[in-house]
């Protein structure tokens, strides 16, 4: 199954650190901006919504969440 390419608004995860932007992995953002087919403006926001960090990222280093479609598994 191909990997979903990610859009304004998505939910994204962090799938390797970024040291040069202050990132790492399996941190959740979220795409505010398309920037070209495979960078993308990320925000990272606390639990008050203040921004954290706007690093720029390459999709290839972002997984799509979508809780909708998600299979569960049972614990």
């Amino acid at each position: 199954m191909m990997q979903k390419k990610p859009t304004c608004y998505d939910v994204v995860a962090v799938l390797q650190d970024v040291p040069d932007q202050g990132v790492k992995a399996g941190w959740v953002g979220t795409v505010v901006e398309v920037l070209d087919e495979d960078i993308f403006l990320v925000e990272f926001a606390d639990t008050q919504g203040r921004t954290l960090l706007l690093p720029t990222l390459s999709g290839k280093k972002l997984l799509v969440l979508d809780a909708l479609h998600a299979e569960l598994t049972p614990v």
